[in-house]
């Protein structure tokens, strides 16, 4: 089954958010909007949840904390202990000031490395991936909200869009 999408085309950030305001008390259903840079608040007014990412940016360090512990602990400690500087090796715990910064840095790597590949399989953003921008004048200057239309008087649809302060709407098709 085919469904249809409104694209409608604003000029301004603030005309934008204030038109998902409206549309969204109206009941409409917005599938995306396409923006030229972030437009602040613009999640909040479309009633997106807030994002995890920090979750799991503390759950990857803890990983990477762990993987510090255990390989330090096993290289320095059981593996092969070295007397180094007149420290001698018995435990992990009387070395762990040393250990300090390495554990800080593969902290800080594990979180780092698996947060980027976590966003681009989040965004399912991978190499060689087409665009799915569905106007190219959003990547300039021109903001778009498409708008579910599948069940809906088009013409009504189209004429509170303009209302709201749309400069251009097209009907799209999508199969």
């Amino acid at each position: 089954m085919a469904s249809k999408v409104v694209h409608a085309i604003y000029n301004d950030d603030d005309l934008l958010l204030q038109a998902v305001k409206q549309v969204r008390e109206a009941h409409y259903h917005i599938g995306e909007i396409y923006t030229p840079f972030p437009v602040h608040g613009l999640d909040k007014a479309m009633g997106l949840a807030p994002t995890r990412l920090a979750i799991t940016s503390f759950l990857y360090g803890l990983v990477g904390l762990t993987v510090a512990v255990l390989m330090m602990n096993f290289i320095m400690i059981e593996d092969w202990p070295q007397d180094i500087g007149g420290k001698p090796s018995f435990s992990f715990l009387q070395n762990m000031p040393a250990f300090v910064p390495i554990m800080f840095e593969l902290t800080v790597f594990f979180a780092a490395h698996l947060m980027v590949i976590t966003f681009y399989m989040r965004s399912k953003l991978w190499p060689f991936k087409q665009a799915e921008n569905p106007d190219v004048r959003t990547t300039d200057d021109l903001f778009l909200m498409e708008v579910e239309a599948s069940n809906l008087n088009v013409e009504d649809l189209t004429d509170f869009l303009y209302n709201t302060g749309a400069s251009e709407i097209r009907l799209i098709d999508n199969k």
